[in-house]
């Protein structure tokens, strides 16, 4: 999902690595012992700092707050939340485990999540800082297609918990077949939000028109689930200080008094495992240039009917902006739904 974003998160690299290897959507426990300050006694026992040196709050929102926390041994980056329990952040840690264990692109490593004392609940990750400015493209898309290519599932499409896009829930049930999977639980669930939402049953009829009429989209390509980030647009792209790229899930951003500073507020993780070719459906966000895909490509293959399949990506992200924002998304969503009715006679 689209907002504002840009910014420095940092990490000390000397930080040594503070949880054993995390298998693939197996996320760090949750804390079940109720400390006084559950936080600050992980950092100083399984994260291995003697002294904690400093702590400061590096914005907040309506929905979390977040702290940096400095260190004898570097830093960790800290979300709170007061009013919901640790549920709320067991998404974005298995997100993040399953792109960290891929060992591909960058992204911050989650240590724990637990519940607070006083009610609400915390998550604990890496401190990561970002580099001045966003430079290597083709990097990033080779690094992203490694991550698609180690990434796969077998169990289907889907993933192990719902996540969200936004503040929009993702339906993530296993499915075998990915047109099945993309028409209910992503069309056909933003079209059931604005039907609901706004009573638009028009978008509702020609949207379902085209799920049904979709398949011959599909014709010679492979559909085979991997991991995908599922809301890459510019504000979740970013590169460390060594050049790096790196990909973060948070969907929003909040933008402090400093101006390379940043801090994630709206959980969004829409991590699934899906068809590649997905994770381009917010390219019209993300400043992708030639170098980007050209990269991507050599280590992912273009397939068959790619680019008449790329404006049926991009609908799922202009439905989901409707719903959020209204209707000034709505002729974007309903032109690409015209164009490719007239496509298929449908």
């Amino acid at each position: 999902m689209a907002a504002a974003a840009a910014g420095l998160l940092s990490l000390s690299t000397a930080i040594p690595s503070l949880s054993p290897p995390l298998p693939r959507l197996r996320s760090p426990v949750a804390s079940m012992t109720m400390s006084e300050d559950p936080i600050r006694e992980w950092i100083l026992s399984e994260g291995k700092a003697t002294a904690i040196t400093g702590t400061r709050s590096v914005g907040g929102g309506c929905i979390n707050r977040a702290y940096r926390y400095d260190t004898d041994v570097g830093s960790f980056f800290v979300k709170t939340n007061r009013s919901i329990g640790p549920s709320m952040f067991e998404g974005e840690v298995l997100g993040l485990s399953a792109m960290y264990e891929t060992r591909t692109i960058r992204v911050p490593q989650p240590f724990k999540y637990g519940a607070l004392p006083s009610g609400g609940s915390y998550i604990i990750m890496e401190f990561i800082e970002f580099g001045a400015s966003r430079f290597n493209q083709a990097a990033l898309g080779r690094k992203l297609a490694e991550m698609h290519k180690a990434g796969e599932s077998t169990k289907g499409f889907g993933f192990d918990v719902e996540n969200t896009i936004g503040s929009t829930p993702q339906i993530n049930t296993w499915t075998s077949d990915w047109i099945e999977f993309y028409g209910v639980h992503r069309l056909g669930y933003q079209l059931k939000l604005a039907r609901q939402q706004f009573g638009d049953s028009l978008i509702y009829e020609k949207g379902q028109r085209l799920i049904k009429n979709m398949a011959p989209l599909f014709n010679g390509a492979v559909l085979e689930p991997c991991l995908l980030h599922g809301d890459l647009w510019s504000g979740n792209i970013s590169y460390d200080k060594t050049g790096e790229p790196l990909i973060l899930d948070p969907a929003c951003y909040f933008r402090l008094h400093c101006p390379n500073l940043c801090c994630w507020l709206l959980p969004s993780f829409a991590i699934i495992d899906g068809h590649n070719e997905a994770e381009f459906g917010m390219s019209w966000c993300a400043g992708f240039v030639g170098s980007f895909y050209d990269a991507y490509f050599e280590v992912m293959p273009k397939q068959t009917g790619w680019e008449e399949r790329r404006d049926l990506y991009t609908l799922y992200h202009y439905l989901n902006h409707y719903n959020l924002f209204g209707s000034g998304y709505r002729p974007s969503a309903m032109g690409i739904i015209d164009d490719y009715l007239r496509m298929l006679g449908a």
